[in-house]
């Protein structure tokens, strides 16, 4: 499904939650009690199919962000949402944690014709911030109240390490070099799959990082098979032109000439992405701020952005 095309996508637990409506504490969802997580999927009806934004996973709180689909393939928005988290074989089970649900949304003037031509570009996510208790791998559980009825979706593998290579919060972003319209002569469209080619192309990464405040986004919005690629890059978009002064906006495409099959930049594996997109807020100093994959909203985006005007290691 849509979400997990890009590597995981996803999101770390270092990216800060929207203000979106909280699914209601009364909602029905069971217990974990005693049970494995097998138990307590009979117990719910066939639900929906649930594509997980994650790939970077610590031990601690997480940023989780997925989407729901039907059987149709079409996203399920705005149901109560919860997440169960399981050992690897099913037990010690936990949960509910409830996940907030967030729609992708943009002004119409910065929504590309990447996104609004494409039936399958993502709308919207669920966010939710399980508790992972150690290393190893995970099974994780959606659950959603659908017409009156309490429905899980098939489980999902996740793997929590203590350790990923992409600079975490505080630590100093890697310089390196990011092409710019005047680099490649105006040519947009061979460092920028949006259609049209987003504005964040005027900076070069190595001559701001430590001077100003960055905003670092890698995605590729016409190649990302998840289809949230597209819808990020136009709420960075968005963000940019509401706070342009307050920092340096730069995306920077993921595959080497716009060609899956010519493999990664070599900016991408610098930064030693295990998948995309990857939201960057790095502060003046050069540290990272707040970090986030996968998905994310304008509100999100925002708080990133808060965080590296204030300072390193201060993200949600």
């Amino acid at each position: 499904m849509a979400l997990v095309g890009c590597g995981g996508g996803g999101g770390s637990k270092r990216g800060g939650a929207a203000n979106a409506p909280q699914v209601p504490t009364s909602q029905p969802f069971p217990k974990p009690g005693t049970k494995t997580l097998a138990q307590l999927r009979a117990g719910l009806g066939p639900g929906p199919l649930l594509a997980t934004s994650v790939s970077v996973l610590e031990p601690g709180r997480n940023r989780v962000a997925f989407a729901l689909f039907d059987r149709t393939r079409r996203q399920i928005a705005d149901t109560p949402t919860a997440l169960y988290l399981a050992r690897a074989d099913g037990t010690d089970v936990r949960g509910p944690f409830p996940a907030r649900y967030v729609p992708l949304a943009v002004k119409p003037q910065f929504q590309s014709s990447t996104t609004t031509r494409d039936p399958d570009s993502a709308r919207s996510i669920y966010v939710a911030t399980p508790d992972f208790p150690a290393t190893g791998e995970f099974r994780m559980l959606g659950v959603a109240q659908l017409d009156q009825r309490v429905v899980g979706a098939t489980p999902v593998t996740v793997w929590v390490r203590n350790r990923w290579r992409p600079p975490d919060v505080g630590e100093y972003a890697p310089r390196v070099h990011t092409p710019t319209r005047e680099s490649v002569n105006g040519d947009l469209e061979s460092i920028d799959t949006r259609v049209p080619p987003d504005t964040m192309h005027a900076t070069d990464l190595a001559d701001v990082l430590g001077r100003r405040p960055v905003m670092l986004l890698f995605a590729t919005p016409g190649l990302c098979p998840s289809r949230i690629c597209g819808p990020v890059a136009d709420i960075t978009e968005q963000l940019k032109s509401e706070h342009d002064k307050a920092a340096e906006f730069i995306h920077m495409e993921v595959y080497r000439e716009n060609r899956p099959e010519a493999g990664q930049r070599s900016q991408v594996r610098a930064y030693g992405l295990p998948s995309e997109p990857w939201l960057f807020a790095i502060d003046r100093s050069g540290r990272v701020a707040a970090r986030i994959e996968g998905a994310f909203s304008l509100d999100e985006a925002k708080k990133a952005l808060d965080a590296a005007v204030a300072g390193a290691g201060r993200g949600g």
